[in-house]
Formats: structure tokens, C-alpha cells, sequence
């Protein structure tokens, strides 16, 4: 039952959190949105759960996931081709580097279309799961 509602929790929007402000430099955010740096385990596991979408459009080297994309890059090695910078600003707003993206943007709440009511005017993602994530994604090298 308590598993259940923390996958629940963990597919719902933010909310209550403010945003943090973020400089972009170029086609990075340099800067932790935190201050400190993320945790690899809980971005892995945010990255294999379905309810984070990443695995729905990327695959990866995460064996035993079934049913991982393929509308998106594979994740394999993205700690070698991205800055912690660059794999930040990817997941705060993609749309950034690419207007066409069908990326989310997952901690931007303006100039965005057509969100679900229960989505708006929230992150997708908190600032410590952005940088658990980036935390993660530096790990893959090959």
C-alpha cells in the first residue's frame, strides 16, 4: 500500500515547491539548481520508473526494463557527450536548445501549451530530482 502511494506521488506534479533561479550560459546551466550535487541511485530509479517518462521515449543501459523508446536518444553514454551543465539545461527546458523538441521541459511552468489542469503553473520534475538525474546521467560514460 505504501509503495502504491509513493509511485502515485511520485507521478504527480511538484507543486508547492518555487522554482529556483537558474542562469543559462550558452547551451548549459552550470550551476546545481540545489547547490549540492544529486544523488546517482535516486536518479537512476527516477529514470526506470515510468511515471518520470524518461524511459518511455529513451533507452538505456538499464537491462531487465522492458519496453524502453526509441523516439529519443539512447541514454548510453551521455556522461561523456553532455556537461553536468548541459545535461541540467536538457532537462530544466529543453525546448531552449530546441524549439521543436517533443521533449518536456520538466522545470518550466511559462510559455508553455496545452497542460493539464493539474499540471499548470508546477515543475514536473523538484530541483533535487533534477540533480539527481544529472547525478545519474554523468555516471553513463559508455
Amino acid at each position: 500500500m505504501l509503495l502504491a502511494a509513493g509511485l502515485f506521488a511520485a507521478c504527480w506534479p511538484v507543486g508547492a515547491e518555487e522554482l529556483r533561479n537558474y542562469t543559462v550560459v550558452g547551451d548549459a546551466i552550470p550551476a546545481s539548481l540545489t547547490g549540492t550535487r544529486g544523488d546517482v541511485a535516486r536518479g537512476r530509479a527516477l529514470i526506470v520508473e515510468r511515471s518520470s517518462t524518461c524511459i518511455l521515449c529513451h533507452s538505456g543501459p538499464f537491462p531487465g526494463q522492458a519496453f524502453q523508446g526509441d523516439l529519443a536518444p539512447n541514454l548510453a553514454g551521455s556522461g561523456s557527450r553532455w556537461s553536468e551543465g548541459q545535461l541540467r539545461l536538457r532537462l530544466v527546458d529543453a525546448s531552449h536548445l530546441n524549439a521543436a523538441t517533443i521533449m518536456p521541459s520538466y522545470y518550466r511552468v511559462e510559455g508553455l501549451v496545452r497542460v493539464g489542469t493539474s499540471w499548470r503553473g508546477k515543475p514536473i520534475l523538484s530541483a533535487e530530482q533534477i540533480e539527481d538525474l544529472v547525478a545519474y546521467l554523468t555516471t553513463l560514460r559508455n
